[in-house]
């Protein structure tokens, strides 16, 4: 989720020396991609390996900005590599090795670390890429001009990436289809609190007025949902169904309506996975929780395990957050213009939880979008091709939940049903399309469905027949 929470220069190239070989000795290796294919972001991501781990240690200073660190990427090869990218943008590297051994590297711009290691890697083969870097990530933004990444407070860090921030705070292949393990060691001034995904690896330590905080997160995870999340923290756990560790950290300094609010709605969290877990399946990770900041990003993410949630956590954004860790992290789009199956089903659990609670019904929110007008500016985005600038707008969250409702209507209750839960386990841990999501809903339901999700999906203007 990235719409706002409603309570209800110069490049530095820099460079060590490079190892020069014949053309002769390097034909039958590839120089890797410095893109990782996607429509909208061309330059985030990489070709020509597949990540399996990320160890990062961290150091910040909340006073003067600057983050310093040291990131391990255990990667496997696809290819013959002569060279490869990270993405890593506003930090500076000063030092690559690439299983201990110093590998030529250079910074170039928008964001690349272009790493030549020697020997050159030859395919199926893994290796550990070790990068130290640090600098001042200030605060980043996004396409649309919101607040991303590494966000610097004077009291501490807010970190959510999408779509594409992960690099303003660690080296990374920043695509959602390369799915990690990570390792997080975050140190920070003592009286800190450091927030991770996962769940914390014995007690934080420590020395010489720094604490260092340790997290592992074992769940495969896509770039764009971790955080490194840094503050004033009062911490809870509370368990949820199944003894699911339920790790809540909420800022000292909201006020005392948001906290209100904020208790409010965390209270309702295992509540709401039952829900979802009738819906959807089984919960996929390892644990939930939340992070509630005092800043002024003003949006939520669903960062993995672990929502991250600026100034308020309201019982709608909760619930909205809860289900993306089903649909949008455990089932995740294949590229960035796939971002409706993400949003439109978080929204419309969303609305399916609020109905259960005796709010307004699904139908009743349904008809709200449809009452809005045809010439409004609303149905102009398509849900299906929203475009970099138009990937947070409101058409993509609201009339892609009506889109589903529609479904509902069109293909029966229980085939609907049989639908969402089909779609959430049997993508687990992978990737889809909205193609995907076609062919299951014409298997489960027997019908043609081509037209509808043109109309819906894929076409601007209102639907007026489906």
């Amino acid at each position: 989720m990235r719409r706002p929470l409603v309570v209800a220069g110069t490049v530095l190239v820099l460079a060590c020396p490079l190892l020069v070989t014949t053309p002769a000795l390097a034909d039958h290796y590839d120089p890797g991609s410095p893109s990782g294919g996607d429509p909208y972001f061309p330059a985030a991501g990489n070709g020509g390996y597949d990540v399996g781990h990320y160890d990062l240690t961290l150091a910040y200073d909340p006073t003067s900005g600057r983050l310093d660190g040291a990131a391990v990427v255990t990667l496997t090869t696809t290819a013959d590599l002569d060279r490869f990218n990270l993405d890593l943008r506003g930090l500076t590297a000063t030092s690559v090795t690439v299983d201990g051994r110093p590998a030529g590297f250079e910074q170039q711009p928008p964001g690349e670390l272009v790493v030549r290691p020697r020997p050159k890697l030859e395919a199926d083969t893994t290796h550990r890429v070790t990068v130290v870097y640090g600098g001042v990530p200030g605060q980043p933004v996004d396409s649309t001009g919101a607040l991303y990444g590494f966000v610097s407070f004077p009291d501490g860090a807010f970190v959510a990436n999408e779509p594409d921030g992960a690099p303003t705070w660690y080296p990374v292949n920043d695509v959602p289809t390369d799915k990690a393990t990570y390792d997080f060691r975050i140190t920070v001034p003592e009286g800190k609190t450091a927030v991770a995904n996962g769940e914390p690896v014995g007690a934080p330590v420590t020395a010489e007025g720094r604490t260092t905080f340790v997290w592992r997160a074992t769940d495969p995870m896509a770039s764009y949902l971790s955080t490194a999340s840094i503050g004033d923290y009062v911490a809870t756990t509370r368990t949820g169904p199944g003894g699911l560790p339920i790790l809540e950290f909420v800022e000292r300094d909201l006020t005392a309506a948001n906290r209100a609010t904020t208790q409010a709605s965390l209270a309702l969290q295992p509540q709401m996975i039952d829900f979802f877990v009738d819906l959807y399946g089984p919960y996929p990770f390892s644990s939930f929780g939340a992070i509630v900041d005092d800043d002024s990003v003003e949006y939520a993410l669903e960062t993995q395990t672990r929502p991250v949630y600026s100034g308020v956590a309201s019982e709608s954004t909760v619930a909205h957050e809860l289900a993306h860790q089903w649909v949008g992290n455990s089932v995740s789009p294949e590229t960035w213009r796939d971002i409706w199956l993400n949003e439109g089903f978080a929204t419309y659990s969303g609305w399916m939880w609020a109905e259960s609670r005796g709010g307004p019904t699904a139908q009743q929110r349904f008809e709200e979008v449809r009452a809005t007008p045809a010439e409004d500016p609303f149905w102009a985005v398509p849900p299906g091709d929203p475009g970099p600038a138009d990937l947070f707008a409101p058409a993509v969250y609201d009339r892609s939940a009506a889109a589903l409702h529609a479904l509902r209507g069109e293909i029966g209750e229980e085939p609907f049903r049989t639908l969402l839960r089909r779609w959430a386990t049997e993508n687990a841990g992978g990737n889809v399309s909205s193609a995907d999501l076609v062919a299951l809903a014409e298997e489960v339901s027997g019908q043609d469905l081509g037209a509808f999700f043109t109309t819906w999906i894929d076409t601007p203007g209102k639907p007026v027949t489906w």
